[in-house]
């Protein structure tokens, strides 16, 4: 079958003779001349040519730029026919399928992974995935649905389309690994008002290629084309997880003990969190987006994707030292340590041993930040948190650096805190 004009190869030269028939007489009908409309596409006027005498079809990445040159739908032009009648239909609402037909087609590559637990691909209902584990005795699946927050705006704004899916795919997976899981497979939704094939394929091979530094793999998702709904060039990400751990190596925090020490694993910067404060910044003092931090720029610096924890830390996974860990999102060091420290106990982080982030002194500085906002809405420069017992620390701490920077930076206590810092924060 031919991947654009949809036929056997018997059938192709009188479809591609209709076809260019009906591009010429469109452009005909519009007094634009081959030279014009290929100017138009940024094509040569000899593509124009071939498609117009049948020689040849136009490629998916020109139909629905040529179809909007013409005046008329990526249907109308596969089909060599101009739909006459008046009635409503699916392409006047805003969504051209055979356009997204032809749009899927090229998602597919995307799609293949050498996991043998994948059985099926891009076109049936559903993904199918096989979750025979003889080596886990109590397997429990670990479910996550994950999405970039606003983030994903100043993505789309400033051209970090495939980096955005990174972060999210990277947030989603050490959401999961904070419980000892081992991720499996993702199915991604996209959310937009029109179509635009390039970004379509950007983000869909975004979300594989974080997959695969993840270990997992995409198995499937949704592309969901809302016109009345989402404004033209708006994209809306999201997706969700499935992982395995054996029940006996859940970690969730019931092993912290008193005396345990708390670990931190650096972050490269925001990961995905503080950017409604981040935006408010920008609209008040545009000029910054160029400023150097750390001689990049600072547009540079809050785009830097989220740090995947996950292989840093799967060999941990089964020590009895490794008591807890915690991933450090929206609502910082405290608001996301308090979820795995058990009853009775409390995890005092001392302030003074956060190794800040130049981009965090650079917000605080430009934006007048207290120190309390800061703590509450960034990580300030520690992603990751360890829980592990005293006697293996010196071990854990060394197999993290390997891939991040782990130090500590607290203990647990008796109490009824949860979490309490102590000491101040040392910006200079």
């Amino acid at each position: 079958m031919d991947p654009v004009c949809g036929m056997r190869k018997e059938e192709k030269m009188l479809d591609s003779m209709k076809m260019g028939s009906f591009i010429a007489a469109k452009r005909k009908n519009l007094g634009l001349t081959q030279q014009q409309l290929a100017d138009q596409l940024n094509v040569s006027f000899q593509a124009v040519s071939k498609w117009e005498n049948g020689t040849a079809c136009p490629n998916v990445e020109i139909l629905y730029d040529l179809g909007i040159a013409l005046g008329v739908t990526v249907d109308e032009i596969l089909s060599g026919n101009e739909k006459v009648e008046e009635g409503l239909s699916y392409s006047k609402a805003g969504v051209d399928i055979s356009y997204t037909d032809a749009m899927k087609d090229e998602m597919a590559e995307y799609l293949l992974s050498r996991d043998a637990r994948v059985l099926n691909g891009l076109g049936p209902f559903a993904s199918l995935y096989d979750i025979r584990f003889p080596e886990i005795r109590n397997p429990v699946l670990v479910l996550k649905s994950e999405e970039p927050g606003s983030k994903q705006k100043l993505a789309m704004e400033y051209g970090y389309t495939e980096s955005i899916c990174h972060d999210m795919i990277n947030h989603l997976v050490n959401d999961i690994a904070v419980m000892g899981a081992r991720p499996l497979a993702v199915l991604d939704t996209i959310v937009c008002g029109n179509a635009e094939k390039d970004t379509i394929k950007s983000l869909v091979r975004g979300v594989s290629r974080a997959c695969a530094e993840n270990e997992c793999s995409l198995v499937g998702g949704e592309t969901s084309i809302q016109p009345s709904v989402i404004a033209p060039g708006v994209y809306v990400l999201t997706s969700s997880i499935a992982g395995i751990v054996d029940r006996g190596r859940v970690v969730d925090g019931s092993a912290i003990r008193e005396g345990d020490r708390v670990l931190a694993v650096a972050s490269n910067g925001l990961h995905t969190n503080g950017y409604s404060l981040v935006r408010l910044l920008m609209e008040k003092m545009p000029a910054i987006k160029l400023d150097k931090v750390e001689g990049i720029t600072f547009i540079e610096q809050i785009m830097k994707p989220h740090t995947p924890y996950y292989r840093a830390v799967k060999e941990l996974f089964g020590r009895e030292g490794l008591h807890g860990m915690a991933h450090i999102t929206g609502g910082g060091i405290a608001g996301n340590l308090c979820r795995v420290i058990p009853e009775g106990l409390c995890a005092q982080i001392d302030r003074e041993r956060i190794r800040i982030l130049p981009i965090f002194r650079y917000i605080k500085a430009q934006g007048k930040v207290s120190d309390e906002e800061m703590l509450r809405t960034f990580n300030m420069g520690v992603g990751f948190i360890l829980v592990v017992s005293p006697d293996e620390k010196e071990e854990i701490m060394t197999a993290v650096s390997e891939h991040y920077a782990c130090y500590e930076i607290g203990s647990v206590r008796k109490g009824c805190g949860r979490v309490e810092l102590t000491g101040r924060l040392r910006w200079l």
